[in-house]
Parts: structure tokens; sequence; C-alpha cells
């Protein structure tokens, strides 16, 4: 478990454990007192496991393939007929290493937090590989043509360096534990004994790197104690959709047994709409499935029920994807961009750009930028009335850059500059966007599972002609299907094939652009 322990915060309240949230006469959801303390802490910044562990994997080819490059240089280069035994063996003993390292659990972060332990298995692994190497050096007949002085330095220096870099990954794992940023803060669903059971088998795991936050249950009788296992019940489920935006939670984890299935299904549709792990415990199930049905915190078997979409790497990937082609389509489309912001400034007075508060990733409000279609004196900043045909509202030149969508183009700095927006995902909606007078959310079962990823400039949705006006509960429907299944099919080939596709799509597919 990490650092801070709720725990103690009960131990500082004098009054012990008070009542579950709920709404409050005003319509507001009020959170138990405890819940809204939690939320109010500061939350920083967690690494994925697996980004660190990539990272580690990448520094060990990297440092094996310089030391056997260099001292072939340095070394053996000029000096012998072929160099081909020498430029085989560097990258194989590489990736022999991975694989080595691998079977001997060095990558996982628990095994990183350990240096002496880690170092041991280091040494014995690399010492392994190069006793497979001679081996295969003696039956291929080839050892006369490697040089014995460059295969021992290579060992040497390479076991060196490797044990170098493992401390200080190892300094820096253990600095990211005390800061905190490689935790994962928790939520238990259900409680009573099954829950109580769950929390001691995770406490009884070491370096799992998670934060029980609190235990939510639905049940409100002797079933469900305000203390489980010592950590408090902060609420039902309707408590836990909010409080899991407010602090930023990773993982849920559910105590209920499989068959009872009709309350598991009331809760995950609730849950589902939000970008966190969800996983159903195993732990006291009598029903067995085969071993790799199930992952694993520390020992304690789960099932996973839904995944964070676009996590670990496939978020650096697209992080790099949207600062490097954003920052190109800034520069490229920099002249256009100059000459609509003349434009809209000689058409009618007011600021050429417009700004406005829409929902983010996971229902954070935002402020998006757009070039000024609108006068100035007829904003509508939350866009209380829809935009129409022929709407009155609309400047000259805002009706083309509205048909041309030319008016979303300063949300590139937005994605380029602020980080709150992709180039490709679900667009942003205002925040009291209503089609048919009714909320988006009230229209669309779900709606919210659309802000699982940062929205974007552009989307599946729009290259499919589901752009503009919502003037019917249809069009909002199929724009979130497009939306949810941009989401579960996401890849760095279909943004790029969206971008592609956007200019023809806005030429082609305008009918309901206004």
């Amino acid at each position: 478990m990490g650092a801070f322990d709720v725990r103690d915060l009960i131990k500082a309240d004098s009054t012990g454990p008070s009542p579950t949230g709920g709404p409050s006469s005003d319509g507001t959801r009020t959170f138990h007192p405890l819940a809204e303390r939690i939320a109010a802490m500061p939350v920083k910044q967690t690494l994925s496991p697996v980004l660190i562990e990539g990272l580690v994997r990448l520094a060990d080819v990297l440092v094996i393939l310089a030391v056997g490059g260099l001292i072939f240089a340095f070394y053996v280069a000029g000096k012998v007929d072929y160099a081909l035994p020498y430029q085989i063996t560097v990258p194989l003993v590489a990736v022999g290493a991975l694989a080595v390292f691998q079977a001997l659990h060095l990558y996982h972060v628990s095994a990183l937090r350990n240096f002496i332990s880690m170092a041991v298995r280091v040494t014995a692994g690399w010492t392994i590989l190069f006793l497979l190497a001679l081996a295969g050096f003696f039956f291929l007949k080839i050892g006369e043509q490697v040089s014995r002085v460059w295969l021992a330095a290579f060992y040497a220096v390479g076991l060196m360096l490797l044990l170098a870099e493992r401390l200080t990954a190892s300094l820096v794992v253990l600095r990211l534990t005390r800061m905190g940023r490689l935790e994962r803060r928790t939520a238990i669903v259900g409680g009573g004994p099954a829950g109580e059971e769950l929390i001691k088998a995770l406490e009884a795991q070491r370096d799992t790197g998670l934060r029980v936050c609190g235990v939510f249950d639905d049940r409100n009788d002797e079933r469900s104690p305000d203390l489980v296992a010592g950590y408090p019940k902060l609420g039902t489920i309707d408590d836990l959709v909010e409080f899991a935006r407010r602090t930023k939670l990773d993982l849920v984890i559910f105590t209920l047994p499989i068959s009872a299935e009709a309350r598991l299904l009331a809760m995950l549709r609730k849950l589902w709409v939000l970008p966190i792990d969800i996983r159903l415990s195993a732990h006291m199930s009598k029903l067995r499935f085969r071993p790799r049905s199930y992952s694993y915190i520390g020992a304690v078997p789960v099932l996973d029920v839904f995944d964070r979409p676009i996590a670990d790497w496939d978020i650096v990937v697209k992080w790099v994807f949207d600062k490097i082609v954003g920052t190109l389509a800034l520069i490229a489309l920099s002249p256009l961009m100059i000459a609509t912001a003349i434009a809209v400034k000689l058409d009618s007075k007011g600021p050429i750009l417009f700004r406005q508060k829409r929902y983010g990733f996971n229902n954070e409000m935002i402020e998006v930028l757009k070039f000024r279609s609108l006068y100035h004196e007829m904003s509508d900043f939350a866009a209380a009335k829809q935009v129409t045909k022929d709407d009155p509202r609309v400047s000259r030149v805002g009706r083309f850059i509205r048909k041309t969508s030319i008016d979303e183009l300063p949300q590139l700095l937005n994605v380029v500059f602020k980080g709150n927006l992709s180039l490709v995902g679900p667009r942003p909606h205002a925040i009291h966007a209503t089609a048919s007078n009714r909320a988006y959310e009230q229209v669309v079962d779900g709606y919210f599972a659309r802000h699982k990823v940062k929205p974007g400039i552009t989307g599946w949705a729009q290259v499919h002609g589901w752009r503009g006006e919502t003037d019917t509960e249809d069009k909002i429907q199929r724009r979130v299907e497009h939306d949810l299944y941009y989401i579960e099919n996401w890849s760095v080939l279909l943004d790029l094939y969206i971008l592609i596709k956007t200019p023809f799509s806005l030429m082609t597919k305008n009918e309901n652009a206004y």
C-alpha cells in the first residue's frame, strides 16, 4: 500500500464514521465528510508501471548495443577480416538479455525497488547469457573468429554498466514511490465479509502500489457496516461516479459474487462511463476458471471487466502524434489562420477568438478556442441555443468559416500548447447543449462514456457526416455511437485515416453545418 492511508483521517477525526452522501435539498450531490476531505486532497500525476518497465527494457538494450559496438570499434575494427560474427552477436545478446531478464522477473516495478536482489539476478542472467554464447560459438565452430579479449570486455564492461543502469533505475523508482507517483488509487465496491477479506488479501501483498481510498456499497443495512477492515464506507455507486472524477481514481474492484448478476450489471451501467480499470475480485469465488483467465494484483486473482482506453504506452504514442502533427499543421495552416483572423476583425466588431467552456477528458471543464463566427453582441457562451440554418446571429465571415470548419483551427493551440485537446477524438460538446430540448446525457444512455478519452478537433463521427446541429435525438445518438466506436478501436493508423479523410468530409458532408 502507499504511504498515505485513508484510515489516518479516521483516527484524526474524533467524530468517527459519518452517514454516507446523497442528493441535497438543492439537487447537488453531497459526500460523506471523509470523501469530501479525500477529494479535496491534491492528486499527483501518476506514472504507469508498464511505462517504467518499458523504459528499463529500452535502457538495457541501449547499454548492451553501445558496449558491444564501442568495444568492437576501439579494439577489433580494422584488425579482423570478418566483422559479421560481431555484428550478429551484439544484437543477439541484446535480444537474449531481454528474454533472460524477463524470465528472471527483472522488469517488474517491485524488482526495481530492491537493488541487491536485482543485482544478483542481473549478474546470474548476464553470465548465463554469455555461457550460452560461448556454447553457440563452439557448436558453430566460429570461436576462432571472435576475439576473446572483446568477448571478455563485453561481458565485464556490459555487466558493470547494466548494474549502474539498474542502480539508477532503482533510485528513480524508489523516489517516485515516495512521491506517490506509482500509486493506483483504488475503490472497493461491496462491504461486509467479502470486502474485508479482499482488503486484507491486498494488504498482505508487497509492492502492489494500491492506495485504497474507501468502500462504496448501495446497501445500508447490517450487511454493509460503516467501516470495512478499517476503511470507511464513503457512499453509494452514484457517489462513486462523482468521487472517481474528483479524485482521479485508477481502479475499482468489485467484491460481489458473479451470481449477483443483476446487481453487478446495474452498477456497471453507472461505472463504465469512467476512464478507469474495473475488476471483479475472484479471491473468494468458488467458481474457478483457467489461470490465464485471471489477471493478478500481487497474488490476488481478479477478472478484468473494463480497461481504461488508450493507456500506458498508447498515451505516449498519442501525445507524441498530437504534438508533432499538431505543430506541423499549425505551421502549415498559419497563413490561412492569419487571413481568417483579419477577415473576422474587418467583418464585425469584437474579439477575433471566441472562448467557450466545454466538457473535456473525464468530464473536466476545458476552454476551447474558435474564431468568432457570431456577432459579438449575440455571442452565446453557454450554447443555450444551437446555431440553425440562416441564423441571424452568424456574421458573413462566420457563415463561411462555420461551413468549412475553419472556425475550429485555433483549437490547434489547445492541442499543441494546452494539451487539453487531441487532434482526433470525440468532439467536445458545450456544457448546456441539448437535442430536442433535452440535455445530451438525458437523450443517450452512457453519454459520458465519450469522455473516457481526450476530446479532439475532428473525429470518427465528423468524417461520417455527424457534425453541426443536433436538432433531433437521433443525430446525437448516432454521433455518440461513432464516438464510442472510435474509443474502442483507437490506433495511430485510425487517427491518421481520420485526419486524411477530414478535408474531404468537410467538402462533401457539410449539410448540417451552419
